[in-house]
């Protein structure tokens, strides 16, 4: 029995010997030592099958091959006869991976790092990924300043050539800035340009935002940050000129010296417009920010740019190219600018082509565009309509882009892809409240009804004081102008008799309205409603005098045709995170003559948002309200405005400030006025969660029947913590608030909270 061994380092030395002789016709093939791998998956990858002619050049093919396919770290080529033999050596397979002392990261994120790196689980075994997998994790823990970090891995042979991996981290602890410098500065004190750097040495509240730990992308931003200082004060010539970043040898402190050269403050001697202006230049003028005599911005030189480029957008060329050219004089330390206008081909809106959307129907989202088909195309248009899109709700994310029409240069088409999002919500369940107690509800809800926009919902909620049973349904686009309609009926009962500081009543409600909203502008809405209802009133013999009173001059049951009217602005930049806009809205109601009731209530709360930081933003709230009654008849008391507790003025109970009677009991009061000011900020450690935020507040507030006389000793006031959670059973809020002009008799309630969904 003749052996010929064909290993590949034989081939490679002795192919030149390899002649005619030592070729042979394969009529069989056998695979041996695989014990994980099925001798089908061998022959899938061997070039070699059954009946071909085995030489030298075919031999070193298939060894290449099964090498190359990773599964082996050994293979040979053995004949026997006309028998080709095939022996591999597999590699291990890796049965688990297992991470001990990872404290930082969650060990399944961790696993899940190591798998994009290629290491995981039943996976085979390599030790070139292994070690990538080990640089994987150190540079995790680098990202967060942890460079002390010890990485110590494990390999465990088991059984049928199965290997176990563990990875021993030691994490150390995190390295801090403990200096910034910068060096070369004079026209700003070093002070002043470190407040603009997002990288701190340790403070008050690095510990939340993690800015006195460094990274790259950090210090990069910030030398942009220094970068558009610099050059939106005139330092045209500005530049870094070196930045080191050193470590002490225990990984603990890290020192970053920043090097700059700051050269001449510039002032702009001329601005002058070239090119094709197809605007009167008086008005591509007014979009310039930059003042002939003042000193240079890039801020206003980037914005001017873009105001013209918007402008022109809006004349419907979309591909318009501006260019703002320097011209310096190094001497006179002066530079002037010339803005060269090419505002290319105009161009006009094709198609409107809409994707994702597979329950919304089309006309849901066309009807909210102010760019139409066959127009020409507006930046501000499409820019509003995107906008428009994205306040439905209906969607996740709303992305628009403007290609150019293949092959015809004065068209583009406007792409719309929406992520839909789940717009219908059927909920039972329970809460409680320092108010309420217990409260069951249970609610059907859908705001996009078979994709068509509208808005259905019933709702249920009984609770101690409030109970409701109500149905509505919203029609936003009832006209084609976008006038919207709205119905609703309703059973409300109110019982204060749980509500130890508020005088005693029942009132039980019923009643239906109509409500039209009219679209003013892109912001604004006007709604217009009427209704009826009916309402009865029970009192108990401890019910206030002043209750008593006016079921014995006006009846315990009425009958009321209320108007309402209102106006409301909304310029927020998100709905549920909101860091900046605002809203305004005043609000009437008004009893006809008709009815029993003769009152009015008239309120304005104005509300705005500023971000402060990339964290942190400042809200400032102003509500005041005043009611009346009218032709002889006064406010009813069970129409009077309340404050206290969430909402209005945290840390005394709720709806217990204002007037009260003899006995200390609250009546309510026809005027009131509550501000609130209030830093929210996201929950340490999770500062991309937009379901928990806390905030910093200081509320006042007060209920009067008359302003005259009002002085700042009639308001009450509180400062605190607050927490809100928008959780899956609906949201949650706690607060702990510190009451300010407390009197006697005041009902103090320093810590509140509500839990559950209430209607």
């Amino acid at each position: 029995m003749r052996f010929r061994y064909l290993a590949l380092f034989l081939i490679l030395n002795y192919s030149a010997a390899y002649g005619a002789n030592d070729t042979f016709i394969v009529r069989d093939i056998r695979v041996e030592g695989i014990q994980r791998t099925e001798a089908g998956t061998v022959f899938s990858y061997l070039p070699v099958k059954v009946g071909d002619v085995l030489d030298s050049t075919k031999a070193s093919a298939a060894i290449k091959a099964l090498y190359a396919t990773g599964f082996f770290k050994d293979v040979k080529l053995k004949a026997e006869g006309n028998l080709l033999i095939v022996q591999v050596q597999e590699r291990p397979a890796i049965a688990q991976i297992s991470i001990d002392g990872a404290k930082e990261f969650d060990k399944d994120k961790l696993k899940e790092g190591l798998k994009q790196a290629g290491l995981s689980e039943s996976r085979i075994f390599s030790r070139s990924l292994l070690e990538k997998a080990e640089q994987e994790l150190k540079r995790q823990y680098i990202s967060r300043g942890k460079y002390a970090v010890k990485i110590t891995t494990t390999t465990t042979p088991l059984e049928r050539n199965r290997i176990g991996i563990n990875f021993n981290i030691k994490e150390g602890k995190t390295a801090r800035i403990r200096q910034i410098n910068i060096v070369g500065n004079q026209a700003f004190r070093e002070k002043k340009l470190l407040g603009l750097l997002n990288l701190k040495t340790p403070g008050l509240l690095t510990w939340f935002t993690k800015d006195d730990q460094y990274s790259k992308q950090k210090l990069s931003a910030d030398l942009e940050t220094l970068r558009s200082y610099y050059l939106d004060r005139g330092y045209l010539e500005f530049n870094i000129e070196s930045t080191q970043v050193s470590i002490t040898p225990d990984m603990k402190d890290i020192y970053i010296t920043i090097n700059v050269t700051e050269g001449p403050q510039y002032t702009v001697s001329d601005i002058k417009l070239a090119g094709e202006l197809i605007l009167p230049e008086e008005e591509l003028r007014a979009l310039i920010k930059l003042e002939p005599g003042g000193v240079f911005a890039r801020e206003k030189l980037t914005e001017s740019v873009k105001l013209i480029s918007d402008r022109l957008g809006d004349e419907g060329y979309a591909f318009a190219n501006v260019n703002a050219s320097p011209e310096l004089d190094k001497e006179t330390r002066e530079t002037a600018f010339t803005f060269f206008i090419d505002p290319g081909r105009r161009v006009y809106v094709r198609r409107i082509n809409i994707s994702g959307n597979d329950r919304t129907r089309d006309e849901v989202i066309r009807r909210e565009f102010r760019q139409m088909e066959g127009a020409w195309h507006s930046t501000t248009q499409i820019n509003r309509s995107r906008q428009r899109v994205d306040r439905l709700e209906f969607f996740t994310s709303v992305n628009v882009e403007t290609p150019p029409v293949a092959d015809v240069p004065d068209q583009v088409d406007i792409n719309v892809s929406v992520v839909e999002r789940p717009t219908g919500a059927i909920m039972f369940g329970a809460g409680y409240s320092d108010r309420e107690g217990i409260i069951l509800n249970g609610s059907i809800a859908q705001n996009n009804i078979f994709g068509t926009g509208n808005f259905l919902s019933l709702q249920v909620n009984t609770g101690r004081v409030n109970k409701v049973i109500s149905g509505s349904f919203t029609n936003p686009y009832y006209t084609i102008n976008g006038v919207s309609l709205g119905l609703e009926a309703y059973k409300r009962d109110i019982n204060t008799r749980s509500l130890s500081s508020v005088g005693v009543f029942n009132t039980d409600t019923t009643g239906a309205n109509i409500r039209f909203g009219i679209p003013v502008a892109e912001n604004d809405i006007v709604s217009l409603g009427v209704g009826a209802e009916h309402t009865k009133i029970n009192l108990r013999d401890d019910s206030p005098e002043r209750f008593r009173e006016f079921v014995s001059q006006f009846g315990r049951s009425s009958n009321n045709i209320p108007i309402t009217l209102s106006w409301a602005r909304d310029r927020r930049d998100s709905a549920i995170w909101t860091t900046s806009g605002m809203t305004q809205r005043i609000f009437g109601e008004f009893s006809l003559p008709y009815g029993d009731l003769n009152y009015y209530k008239i309120s304005l709360e104005q509300r705005w948002f500023y971000s402060i930081s990339r964290f942190f933003t400042l809200m400032l709230n102003g509500d005041i309200g005043v009611g009346d009654g009218y032709a002889g008849k006064p406010l009813p008391f069970f129409k009077n405005f309340f404050a206290g507790g969430f909402n209005s003025v945290r840390g005394y109970n709720i709806n217990t400030l204002g007037p009260r009677d003899s006995e200390g009991r609250v009546l309510g009061g026809s005027k009131r006025i509550v501000g609130n000011l209030e830093v929210l900020f996201p929950a340490p450690f999770m500062p991309d969660d937009k379901t928990i935020r806390l905030s910093a507040f200081m509320d006042a507030g007060t209920l009067v029947n008359s302003f005259s006389g009002l002085d700042l000793n009639d308001f009450r006031y509180s400062a605190g913590l607050a927490v809100t959670w928008i959780s899956p059973m609906g949201p949650l809020k706690f607060s702990i608030a510190q009451p300010f002009n407390d009197q006697p008799g005041d009902n103090l309630q320093r810590f509140q909270f509500q839990l559950g969904q209430t209607f």
